[in-house]
């Protein structure tokens, strides 16, 4: 289709030359989820793995820290789950939130743009690692000392991750998902 090729070409340009349409800041149009739209069997794996990266990284660091915690003071599985899944939200969005307001951008909107960018992707992800760790045999109830606590742990982050790049991957392409945050870096 020949006007997906001009925007392709277009979006190419313009990522090379850090620039944006008539020389304005990157922030002031919405160029890459726009084009994303335009062209959503184009998107990259490693575009949606670098997507999922980041959202692994919050959900990673809330998961561990709740597992943690609620071990740590012999909580029950249902409140160190509920813990771990809370901080895991709070992390990814905070991650996502920090990159926004460094761009710039008022905190309102920089919220908004995290619960957009992030709640079905660290959904899917928390969906995923909290099933495999409930699903594997004694993952449960292993402690802090147990290989199995962190093993169990690293293999049910590394499936979330295998499952949600595939999600990210279909959102970006319909300019959903990291397609939001992307317009916000320089």
């Amino acid at each position: 289709m020949q006007h997906d090729t001009r925007d392709e070409e277009h979006q190419q340009h313009h990522e090379h030359h850090g620039q944006g349409h008539g020389g304005s800041s990157h922030a002031d149009h919405s160029t890459h989820a726009d084009h994303a739209a335009h062209s959503p069997g184009r998107v990259g794996w490693a575009m949606a793995a670098r997507a999922t990266l980041h959202c692994l990284t919050g959900c990673a660091i809330g998961e561990i820290l709740g597992m943690v915690i609620g071990t740590a003071l012999g909580w029950g599985n249902a409140e160190t789950m509920v813990l771990a899944i809370v901080l895991a939200f709070f992390f990814g969005y905070t991650l996502t939130l920090r990159s926004i307001l460094k761009a710039g951008v008022d905190f309102r909107t920089a919220f908004r743009v995290a619960l957009a960018a992030d709640t079905l992707s660290i959904a899917v992800m928390e969906l995923i690692d909290n099933g495999v760790i409930v699903l594997w045999p004694g993952a449960m109830d292993a402690q802090l000392a147990d290989a199995l606590f962190w093993g169990a742990l690293a293999l049910s982050l590394a499936v979330a991750f295998v499952v949600t790049t595939p999600v990210n991957k279909w959102m970006i392409g319909r300019g959903k998902g990291h397609a939001v945050v992307h317009q916000y870096h320089h």
